[in-house]
């Protein structure tokens, strides 16, 4: 069974003052430590103990007239007379810093007690020895036997101390050694989570810019199914056009025929000259109006140029949008996947 066993522990970072000023404050720990309260049960004896790597750092004894002194909401000091310094404590909250100064007026008073207690046997023995010190030199020769005994065994208890005060440090290192990895997986963690939080925030804004984007070629879909229609009433248009062209030219070769005639008439009947000049003035109106049909049928081919060039057009104008929207849609695609994908991770 160990002799000497803690009784609280908590982390602290550790000072001692300067020697040179006895003002400043020289850490003693660069970073935040184990310190512990230790009860010697064979001494009956209390002792605050930390330990940074294989170097002990406060080894001090507490005695009833020692006083833990709040300097601030988080650090504390005790001055040791044994040791020659004052020792002061940094801690990461108030509450810790208000733990440690009540175990420590606890212990305080623990070592009182074991103090007046310690007096009372010393007094007690004391008196035993006077009364003992007549029965010669035989009882003083036990008596430093006695001595010597407990010299071997406060030496060997020593030994035993250094040992686990050793182990405790590798404990301490190897704590210590845990706790950083544990920062630094949950900085990772931290930092994933930042980071997906980023990506989801990046895919719901590229997702409503999609849906937007979406929404503007669906109004221009709607714009094109609109041109769409008024090219299909251009298209019924130019086979109304293509009619009339067909009747107008049906009717010119009548025409053109009914002027053969007439001409084959005014060739057979020359001496006819008053149904000649008839024949030659309905000619005339026949030819006024051929020319009047060919400026017709002239206007209307130039129409249907028009018009087959207005379709053409469109159809290249609808063709290009068509290719647009297909990437578009390959986008939304590809969109919705990562979503998908980034929902499925989460």
């Amino acid at each position: 069974m160990r002799r000497e066993q803690p009784i609280f522990t908590t982390r602290a970072h550790v000072f001692q003052i300067d020697p040179g000023t006895k003002k400043n404050w020289v850490p003693a720990s660069k970073q935040a430590v184990t310190v512990s309260y230790f009860y010697d049960v064979t001494r009956s004896s209390y002792r605050v103990i930390s330990v940074d790597g294989a170097k002990v750092i406060i080894n001090s004894t507490i005695t009833p007239n020692m006083t833990f002194t709040k300097t601030s909401q988080k650090f504390g000091q005790w001055a040791d007379s044994r040791a020659n310094t004052v020792f002061g404590l940094g801690f990461s909250s108030e509450q810790q810093l208000t733990k440690f100064a009540e175990k420590f007026q606890e212990v305080k008073e623990a070592a009182r007690v074991a103090r007046d207690k310690t007096q009372e046997k010393i007094e007690s023995s004391s008196s035993h020895s006077q009364a003992s010190s007549v029965n010669g030199t035989d009882d003083e020769k036990a008596s430093h036997a006695g001595v010597a005994d407990t010299h071997l065994h406060l030496k060997s208890e020593n030994d035993k101390l250094k040992v686990a005060l050793t182990q405790s440090a590798a404990n301490v290192k190897k704590w210590e050694v845990e706790l950083q990895s544990l920062r630094e997986s949950n900085a990772r963690l931290a930092a994933a989570l930042q980071e997906a939080a980023a990506s989801a925030e990046q895919w719901r804004r590229r997702f409503c810019s999609g849906r937007d984007n979406s929404a503007r070629l669906r109004s221009k879909v709607d714009a094109l199914e609109e041109q769409c229609s008024e090219i299909n009433r251009e298209k019924e248009k130019n086979i109304q056009l293509e009619k009339r062209i067909e009747e107008l030219e049906s009717e010119l070769r009548e025409k053109e025929t009914e002027l053969k005639d007439l001409r084959k008439q005014s060739e057979i009947i020359p001496q006819l000259v008053s149904e000649c000049e008839y024949v030659s003035e309905k000619l005339e109106a026949a030819e006024r109006e051929n020319q009047t049909l060919e400026d017709k049928v002239q206007a209307l081919r130039s129409d249907m140029e028009e018009s087959r060039f207005r379709q053409h057009h469109l159809k290249g104008e609808l063709r290009s949008f068509l290719d647009v929207l297909d990437g578009r849609l390959d986008d939304l695609h590809d969109l919705r996947r990562g979503l998908s994908e980034l929902g499925a991770d989460h």
